[in-house]
């Protein structure tokens, strides 16, 4: 049994102390995982695919994407595109921080297979991050209407776009931050391609910061081939590395 330490801070001090095990709760064609810092993380039959890392979920998203990208970014607003809504923990995580700093935030995010309402209603994100008073929030990420922008508190506003990235059409020099959040290469290569990251470099402001998970080779080159300046970065627990990109 996993210890009763249900807070990000706990979880990521003994993230590395902690055998992952799983429990699985199966819904349709997506299954609910319990990794191994507490937190859920959901696996798709349709990709084969896990959306967060088994290591932890909050883990990783915290580590990745704010530690990495919000952190970084010194322009306000900030202006975060992420390809890939998915769970919502990347955006709930950048709500948070626009609460915790005072700071406004604007979220646009694309997801072309979204999950039930009902799935992201069972994920624990809010109590696991000491959050239990934005549950309402974070199910607002979900059932909010889709293409349409919301403002979820005075300092957070969103707009999720059901289309697929190939479709989108953003404007250019538009974001500050990018959440490159897509299934894993293997899965789908088509996002990893250097096209799309040209993509992504168009979309991003001058001194502009993306960051991902990922870290292979065939990656970091696809991004340098587009322009970006990448390094290397520790990556979160169960990942050596992962990849920061600049414009």
């Amino acid at each position: 049994m996993r210890k009763e330490s249900n807070c990000l801070r706990n979880a990521l001090l003994n993230s590395f102390f902690i055998t992952p095990k799983f429990v699985l709760f199966r819904l349709v064609s997506i299954e609910k995982l319990l990794t191994a810092d507490g937190s859920h993380t959901l696996f798709s039959s349709k990709f084969n695919e896990i959306y967060h890392s088994r290591h932890g979920a909050i883990q990783e998203s915290n580590h990745v994407f704010v530690q990495h990208g919000l952190m970084q970014v010194k322009t306000r607003p900030i202006r975060i595109f992420e390809l890939g809504f998915g769970t919502g923990l990347n955006a709930f995580l950048a709500f948070l921080f626009a609460q915790n700093h005072s700071i406004d935030v604007h979220y646009e995010g694309v997801e072309l297979y979204p999950i039930e309402n009902d799935i992201a209603q069972s994920l624990n994100y809010a109590d696991e991050l000491c959050a239990g008073k934005f549950k309402h929030e974070f199910l607002q990420l979900h059932t909010s209407l889709w293409n349409q922008s919301h403002q979820l508190s005075v300092n957070f506003t969103f707009i999720k776009k059901h289309i697929s990235i190939a479709d989108y059409q953003p404007a250019i020099n538009h974001f500050d931050v990018i959440f490159f959040d897509a299934f894993a290469p293997d899965v789908q290569s088509e996002l990893w391609s250097e096209k799309m990251f040209a993509k992504m470099y168009a979309i991003l402001k001058p001194g502009g910061i993306l960051c991902t998970y990922c870290a292979k080779g065939i990656v970091r080159r696809a991004m340098q081939g587009a322009g970006f300046v990448v390094q290397r970065q520790p990556g979160p627990p169960g990942k050596r590395e992962m990849l920061v990109a600049f414009k």
